[in-house]
């Protein structure tokens, strides 16, 4: 085995044991909220609503025109917000399936704005966008099991938000520069978590108290580590394929 191979593994495994530990902690202080249990999922949490607002109040958002957001529960007033602030909303399906939806704002009945942040209701209410129709994004709001306030964090093991980030920024549609925050409870702050090649950091962390500038390096990988991804990966996501066999849609050189 590889000296990286293993730093991998290890890697892998001190994640595993963060992201244990925060679904317990969660579940044990009574803060975890449907759907239940955290376990395996980016956890919803009481004040997931109080964390969202922070978010929408934040200068990067307000100046944003397109705005990126996990499909996950805690995230669902943020997308709600993106809606109802006029800004169009780029929402990745579950797993990459079904690549991503793009819902603008003036093809919704401003009173369907709550069922358009669902998952069920983006379907409905948004665009499937080919790789070619996908617009450039402003800000970008992610879910996270754990995060630090030097920014690093991590997810619930898929690796799907590094994957969005990725393919975003193969197409240029994202950058070095585009504001990422993330909204959690105050009991998934963590010291440490193990950093990989393929991790971004948050610029900001929301929670229902306060909001926080992290302090640490901003990390922003160059795009799909494409070694990493299993054949059966790619293949369960058509926009992987897609971008695999059409290179010329990346537009970095």
């Amino acid at each position: 085995m590889k000296d990286s191979d293993e730093g991998m593994i290890s890697a892998s495994y001190k994640k595993g044991a963060v992201r244990a530990r925060i679904w317990r902690l969660l579940e044990e202080e009574g803060v975890a909220k449907f759907p239940k249990p955290p376990y395996g999922r980016i956890p919803n949490f009481l004040g997931a609503e109080k964390a969202a607002r922070r978010i929408l109040e934040m200068e990067e958002f307000i100046e944003a025109r397109v705005v990126k957001v996990n499909p996950d529960s805690p995230q669902m007033e943020v997308r709600r917000g993106v809606l109802e602030a006029g800004k169009v909303l780029v929402m990745p399906s579950p797993r990459l399936r079904e690549g991503f939806l793009v819902l603008k704002p003036e093809r919704i009945p401003r009173a369907l704005f709550g069922k358009a942040a669902t998952i069920s209701g983006a379907f409905h209410l948004g665009i499937r966008a080919d790789l070619e129709d996908l617009p450039s994004v402003d800000f970008m709001v992610c879910g996270s099991v754990a995060v630090t306030l030097k920014g690093e964090r991590i997810g619930k093991g898929g690796g799907y938000s590094e994957l969005e980030y990725a393919i975003l920024r193969e197409l240029d549609l994202i950058g070095d520069e585009t504001p990422i925050a993330t909204s959690v409870h105050e009991l998934q702050i963590v010291e440490d978590v193990p950093v990989e090649e393929h991790d971004f950091s948050v610029d900001y962390i929301a929670t229902p108290e306060r909001t926080i500038r992290t302090t640490g390096p901003r990390r922003r990988p160059r795009g799909i580590v494409w070694e990493k991804l299993s054949e059966e990966k790619i293949e369960a996501m058509p926009l992987l394929k897609g971008l695999r066999k059409k290179p010329f849609l990346i537009k970095k050189v």
